[in-house]
């Protein structure tokens, strides 16, 4: 059977850019044999924006609020992956109080994201219900988020050197109270993800991931840790005030849609344990220490646990008062491998769920475009590639 023949059997089916399950465009290509995936393929990049390149034409504070955009959900963790490597370039280091607040919105972040996918994978599975419970729940800690720094979304909590925010006890008892409503409401959402049967038949069983596979594919976040891949950038690599209030890695061994679903509500529990203990331990002292307008040369790396994942930093410094390089990558890019792994073999109607369990952010992942030129078309290797980049930036 010649190539032609094989494509006239083929049947695929796209979907998007633009499509009524995911509130951001991306394109997937599903091959099927009947209502059975044997291969997909997905196409990324329609929400490029070209933010690196923009903070390397502004100066290293205003760069804080371009990275910070990047995403709606994680804005926090973006501050402060480039507050942490811009400082560790200048050679300052924020106060503990900083370091711990820091700590204590990266945490509230965790619990408004967590929350906020729990609704977004229920929705996808026709469980409404609990889609709109979970975000009510959720509304709690926006409002947490909002009495501390005046933002629900973008909090802009960071600045070069420390944070802006301080905590006070008004405000440390309504995150108790916040918390204090929202633990007994987590247990009840972790027994419904475990025994209500229509959601365990979307979930159990369905993209099972083995760590073998989640290690291959450098899966990362709740993705890898529910296929049992003890991977926690907190636990391997503590920043921050983490080694002073650490966690404990969540794993699960299952590797499919509900023990993402466990491990993720799971983790809830670990923040709000931690959260409760910056509360009651939060050290005395300033805010900031004074960071240079001008960062000496060098260059530098810094990683953070965002709520999917391992958030990766690169910075260089020419010795200016702006970034001279800046790339940023982010756990959701590392994860798509594990949905077009574990999609075939399932039914057409999984595919959505699939794609959901990893929680992607396309305004994340989107950190590169792939132009098509077809006349002049041409396969570069990795050397080829890594000496266009040295030629670009020299």
């Amino acid at each position: 059977m010649d190539t032609q023949q094989e494509l006239r059997k083929k049947f695929v089916v796209p979907i998007g850019p633009q499509h009524p399950a995911l509130k951001e465009p991306g394109h997937f290509e599903i091959t099927v044999d009947g209502e059975i995936v044997t291969a997909a393929s997905a196409r990324l990049g329609y929400v490029h924006r070209g933010i690196e390149k923009g903070v390397e034409k502004g100066n290293w504070a205003q760069g804080m609020y371009m990275l910070e955009r990047i995403c709606g959900i994680c804005s926090h963790v973006h501050a402060t992956a480039y507050a942490l490597g811009v400082e560790a370039l200048a050679g300052v280091q924020a106060p503990p109080r900083a370091q711990a607040i820091r700590v204590l919105v990266a945490e509230l972040e965790r619990v408004h994201s967590h929350f906020l996918w729990l609704g977004v994978a229920a929705h996808e599975g026709g469980f409404d219900t609990l889609f709109m419970y979970s975000w009510r729940d959720r509304e709690l800690i926006m409002d947490v988020l909002e009495g501390l720094t005046g933002n629900r979304v973008n909090y802009s909590c960071n600045v070069l050197g420390g944070v802006k925010f301080d905590v006070d006890e008004t405000q440390a008892d309504a995150i108790r109270k916040a918390i204090d409503f929202l633990e007994p409401r987590t247990h009840h959402y972790l027994k419904v993800v475990t025994t209500d049967e229509t959601l365990i038949g979307r979930t159990r069983g369905v993209g099972r991931l083995n760590q073998e596979q989640a290690d291959a594919l450098g899966a990362v976040g709740p993705t890898a840790r529910a296929s049992g891949v003890p991977r926690d950038i907190r636990v391997d690599a503590p920043y921050a005030a983490y080694p002073d209030f650490p966690v404990k890695t969540i794993t699960a061994t299952a590797g499919d849609l509900e023990a993402k679903f466990v491990c993720r509500l799971q983790e809830l529990f670990e923040s709000y344990r931690v959260i409760r203990e910056i509360l009651d331990k939060l050290p005395p002292g300033d805010l900031t220490v004074k960071v240079k307008p001008r960062v000496p040369a060098g260059e530098t790396i810094s990683r953070v646990e965002a709520p999917r994942g391992e958030l990766f930093y690169y910075l260089k410094s020419s010795g200016g008062p702006n970034p001279d390089r800046v790339k940023v990558r982010t756990p959701s890019l590392c994860n798509w491998g594990t949905v077009l792994v574990t999609a075939p073999g399932h039914k057409l109607a999984d595919v959505p769920m699939l794609i959901a369990g990893i929680d992607p952010c396309f305004s994340c992942n989107d950190r590169l475009v792939t132009i098509h030129r077809r006349a002049d078309a041409e396969t570069w290797t990795w050397a080829r590639l890594r000496q266009y980049g040295i030629e670009y930036y020299r």
